[in-house]
């Protein structure tokens, strides 16, 4: 019950790494706003969560003895995102984490050049601009507190490149260097910003993942071939599971971390080792 007596909102919480998170963060005793657009977007060329599946993750969340608020907002909606925060401030009286977990992967599958403007500008504003509106939204009462922890769940596409993804790779790059930048900006308040930066993480039926299927969509390969591409690419042979993701952002969380911040924690089995 490491995060007992903790309020946490997690973004992109419907399904896949944002339902691990919030599934073991319940389960470490942390009450939980979860947060997810539940809408398509009509550029994304790919389903995204629905408001089903986030009330699927509220569900599983509650029978682990979490008091949860699940609010459908897009972090690209500054209004809906200060709304939410303040729904959250209201139910549970204050924030303790923010988990920026809220990212889409595509459009992409093209070279840097055949990248259009619109395409470019919407992965930015979900991927890096939707982490900053939160924590944005967040800070100030984390500042009244004097406390508190903001995990972004970058990449492992934010310090290496991928070919054919120049947008993803261009936000996740950013998103390290904002959780670097805000953790300078409010270490004197003892609070605490870092990155998690997975590798490539299974389509683990549990969660409703399928973040790597939709890369080899976008590359238009199969997903099984894709897999193996990936698996003989990671030093310990294995893709990386949801819950080994959730665990980083737990020990992040709490007070095992305190004094950790502007780092950035891989979880992609030694791939950006070499």
């Amino acid at each position: 019950m490491r995060l007992a007596g903790k309020t946490a909102i997690i973004t992109g919480a419907g399904r896949g790494l944002g339902r691990a998170c919030a599934v073991r963060f319940a389960a470490e005793g942390a009450d939980l706003v979860l947060l997810d657009a539940g809408k398509d977007i009509p550029e994304v060329p790919y389903p995204l969560s629905t408001v089903e599946q986030l009330e699927r993750t509220a569900e599983s969340c509650r029978r682990a003895g979490a008091a949860v608020l699940a609010t459908a907002a897009d972090v690209r909606d500054t209004a809906a995102v200060s709304a939410a925060v303040h729904a959250a401030v209201q139910r549970f009286g204050r924030i303790d984490v923010l988990v920026n977990n809220a990212g889409i992967a595509a459009p992409a599958g093209r070279p840097v050049h055949e990248i259009t403007d619109d395409e470019w500008a919407l992965l930015l504003d979900v991927d890096l601009s939707g982490a900053w509106r939160m924590i944005r939204a967040v800070t100030p009462g984390l500042l009244r507190q004097r406390g508190g922890s903001i995990i972004n769940i970058a990449s492992t596409a934010g310090l290496v490149g991928y070919r054919h993804f120049a947008g993803y790779v261009a936000a996740k790059h950013a998103l390290v260097g904002l959780s670097k930048a805000a953790a300078l900006d409010l270490a004197p308040m003892k609070i605490r910003v870092n990155a998690v930066c997975p590798g490539s993480v299974r389509d683990a039926a549990h969660v409703e993942g399928r973040m790597l299927s939709e890369i080899a969509r976008s590359l238009d390969v199969g997903v099984d071939a894709h897999e193996r591409t990936f698996v003989q690419a990671q030093p310990m042979n294995a893709l990386i599971e949801p819950e080994d993701v959730a665990g980083a952002a737990v020990w992040l969380a709490g007070d095992d971390s305190a004094q950790v911040t502007g780092s950035t924690i891989t979880v992609d089995g030694g791939f950006t080792a070499r």
